[in-house]
């Protein structure tokens, strides 16, 4: 698939990227790689292929679900502007 020049405008611009007059053909270029490269992939027999989060058979460190307060409170509490009896403290916005 080929990517022109307007489309490349478009694609910047919906990703919020300024991109020079001069420097879109280049963007253009770039993205259909990009594409080609996603149809190669696509090319690929991956029927019988288990899914895998990684290329070595391991087992994730677990830790048990316990619910606690995290033991955090004094230094969650320093970064607010006022706190008073262990809480935030915040005025009063509906009488």
């Amino acid at each position: 698939m080929s990517i022109d020049i307007d489309t490349a405008r478009k694609v910047a611009k919906l990703a919020r990227i300024r991109v020079e007059t001069g420097d879109l053909p280049d963007l253009a270029e770039k993205l259909s790689g990009i594409l080609g490269l996603m149809e190669q992939l696509n090319e690929v027999d991956v029927t019988g292929v288990e899914p895998m989060t990684s290329v070595t058979p391991q087992r994730l460190k677990r830790r048990a679900d316990v619910v606690n307060d995290g033991e955090q409170q004094p230094a969650v509490l320093a970064n607010a502007p006022d706190a008073r009896e262990g809480f935030f403290a915040v005025p009063k916005v509906v009488e």
